[in-house]
């Protein structure tokens, strides 16, 4: 097993579990920082996302504010769609080139963290694919207390994605982060034993 797509919902845990892979050695390919690479200034779709939504995405230093882009694009699904094909084909040209590198290097797995991976239907090119879960309330709650959101914006963001159960049921492994951090990383440290240091 070399190359996994790691995957959850939002506010599921899934940079906890990216930060414990790459504590044990594996080369972690993050989707979501790419996609913050490809809206700097000057990057790949920063001008196009500036054409399309207007100064209104822009903070004071000039730059994309992601939070007021974010509230503009999970309003309204025709924009959140619009923003995607904008973005995505960089987001996933610089994700390739990435995980090509990361192949050829030493590391002993690499996990591409794809936030919205089984929503694209993109697990084919992976050995396997990984979730982590927490179930939908959970999901509700920690992205109310992390995002500031009030109840509909929250479920907003969260009726985006593949309902978590449907990840699940598609998913090769499943680290469920419902619980302490401790009992996450036992989860990690055995999926690391039998499926990396086992192949």
């Amino acid at each position: 097993m070399r190359l996994i797509g790691l995957t959850g919902g939002i506010a599921t845990g899934k940079s906890t579990v990216a930060a414990l892979l790459a504590d044990r050695g594996a080369a972690v390919i993050d989707a979501d920082a790419i996609a913050h690479e490809v809206l700097l200034p000057g990057a790949a779709a920063f001008d196009d996302v500036v054409r399309r939504f207007g100064a209104a995405v822009l903070d004071p230093g000039g730059a994309i504010d992601r939070a007021a882009l974010g509230g503009i694009a999970f309003a309204d699904p025709e924009l959140r769609g619009e923003l995607e094909r904008i973005t995505h084909p960089r987001i996933n040209a610089l994700m390739q080139e990435r995980i090509l590198a990361a192949l050829q290097s030493d590391a002993p797995l690499v996990a591409a963290d794809i936030p919205l991976l089984f929503e694209r239907d993109g697990e084919n090119a992976f050995e396997g694919t990984m979730l982590v879960y927490a179930p939908a309330a959970t999901q509700l709650l920690r992205i109310r207390e992390r995002n500031g959101l009030d109840d509909t914006a929250a479920q907003r963001r969260l009726v985006a994605q593949l309902p978590i159960e449907e990840k699940r049921g598609r998913a090769t492994w499943v680290i469920d982060n419902q619980g302490s951090r401790e009992a996450t990383t036992a989860q990690v440290d055995d999926w690391w034993r039998e499926v990396v240091e086992a192949t």
